[in-house]
């Protein structure tokens, strides 16, 4: 994802209606809501009454529990300033690898993002990863110079690591095995085969699904996720990218998750309600707890 991709995405529209709610709560384990709402705006901030109808609505269908993903400096003040005020929130910080290889992840901006993942309620240094989709060639030493530094980061701050990877399993594989990968690492809208799914689950990773796993050419994903350990699962947005079916195409939404949490249990052969109920203590595990306290 780049800004330009998150301006178009949010040209679509709004958002379909929200689906039946869940028989248990979920959780969004990767939702943008500032690409949501401004069209990655970062210099016009999302409205506070805007972002917590957004929050309403996916806890109205059974997804109480979001981690706001940072993509670059600003987004990472905004995620953690948003997990700050509202006990529904966690945040996760980075600079994206997209904008890693076009130089954005200077020295400076890795301070800040060392110094936002210190704060109580930012629970993981991410999205950070390799892209070798939008990113040539030129820009892939600094992308690989970024992800080992996110990684020694969310080490240090004892949090979780979210990567994005895209067209770069090997590589990923071979970073996180050189620096030795955060206890709690997180494929975000994991992309891969059932080997490469193995290959991660067999490294303790978790593995999150997203609107993806739902299109009809996405048989190897749902390969992935069947011979994925329900203790290893996690089930995310990536709104407004990836929308589910039966609405791709339209912005997506946090609240349009159970159209993915149902999906799943499909794919797996669990109950929904047994479902979503690990698919919250793993996000626990991974982030920590929500609590009802902004503060901590």
């Amino acid at each position: 994802m780049s800004r330009s991709a998150g301006s178009r995405a949010n040209r679509r529209g709004e958002p379909p209606p929200s689906p039946e709610p869940l028989p248990a709560p979920a959780v969004d384990s990767h939702t943008h809501l500032d690409i949501v709402l401004n069209g990655f705006r970062s210099e016009e901030p999302a409205d506070e009454s805007a972002v917590d109808a957004e929050i309403e609505a996916a806890a109205a269908v059974g997804i109480p529990r979001l981690v706001q993903v940072g993509v670059d400096v600003p987004s990472s003040r905004w995620s953690a300033e948003l997990a700050a005020r509202h006990p529904n929130v966690l945040a996760a910080v980075a600079v994206h690898p997209n904008e890693a290889g076009e130089g954005a992840a200077d020295d400076d901006a890795l301070a800040e993002i060392d110094r936002l993942a210190a704060l109580p309620r930012v629970r993981a240094v991410g999205e950070t990863g390799l892209d070798r989709y939008r990113t040539g060639p030129e820009g892939w030493a600094a992308q690989e110079a970024s992800f080992r530094a996110h990684i020694r980061i969310a080490k240090e701050h004892g949090v979780a690591l979210v990567v994005h990877d895209r067209d770069a399993h090997e590589e990923i594989l071979r970073v996180l095995d050189d620096e030795g990968a955060p206890e709690h690492t997180v494929f975000h809208c994991f992309s891969g085969d059932a080997a490469f799914a193995t290959a991660c689950v067999e490294r303790g990773h978790v593995l999150s699904f997203a609107g993806t796993l739902t299109f009809g050419n996405a048989g190897y994903l749902r390969e992935a996720a069947a011979r994925t350990p329900l203790d290893q699962l996690l089930v995310e947005t990536d709104s407004p990218f990836l929308t589910p079916v039966p609405h791709r195409g339209r912005p997506n939404a946090s609240r349009l998750v159970p159209h993915t949490v149902r999906a799943l249990a499909e794919v797996t052969g669990v109950e929904v309600d047994r479902l979503c109920d690990a698919l919250t203590r793993n996000a626990e595990r991974v982030f920590g707890r929500w609590g009802t306290d902004p503060t901590g």
